[in-house]
């Protein structure tokens, strides 16, 4: 038993400074952030996502922002036969481009780690739950088109993020929703 405790705090402290080594966008702005955004491609360890995967169309978010500065989240999800849509709301966490979303079951992060405002962005979001915690990536574009260059962009960020390339799905177009 006191062998295990320090492993086990060294494994923590890893996950810790692995956590705190996102990178983010510098000067984040919201108002250039705010608007509709296409999700082109998203990386994610949890077994749902990896699940469906395959299945998946690019989905439609629109952002905005509440006066306190907290980030909400509109999407419009194609599933099977009809359109699914979903509101979110994340709490601004003090740092501009982090915010937070609380629920019964789990505790999310979401960072914005980079985004040009007018082309694209990519987010970050792990999910802290205590059945399956979990970490995604996401690539966001204005247009349902995305370059290659962008795409390799992104796949090589991937593993930067604990993700392996078996986790990624590149969102075909979706004109259902």
């Amino acid at each position: 038993m006191t062998v295990a405790l320090p492993s086990l705090a060294l494994a923590l402290l890893c996950l810790l400074q692995a956590g705190a080594e996102v990178p983010m966008q510098p000067d984040f702005n919201t108002e250039k952030f705010a608007g509709m955004w296409y999700v082109t491609a998203t990386a994610s360890n949890c077994s749902i996502f990896l699940k469906m995967k395959d299945g998946m169309k690019s989905s439609i978010t629109t952002i905005s922002f509440t006066p306190e500065g907290d980030l909400a989240m509109k999407l419009i999800l194609p599933l099977l036969d009809k359109c699914q849509k979903f509101e979110l709301l994340f709490q601004q966490s003090g740092q501009a481009g982090h915010y937070m979303g609380m629920s019964a079951q789990e505790k999310k992060d979401l960072l914005v780690m980079e985004t040009d405002y007018g082309h694209y962005a990519i987010l970050h979001e792990v999910h802290h739950s205590e059945t399956e915690p979990s970490t995604a990536l996401q690539l966001l574009t204005r247009e349902q088109d995305v370059s290659p260059q962008l795409l390799q962009k992104f796949t090589e960020l991937i593993p930067t993020m604990g993700l392996t390339k078996d986790m990624l799905a590149i969102l075909p177009k979706s004109c259902e929703c």
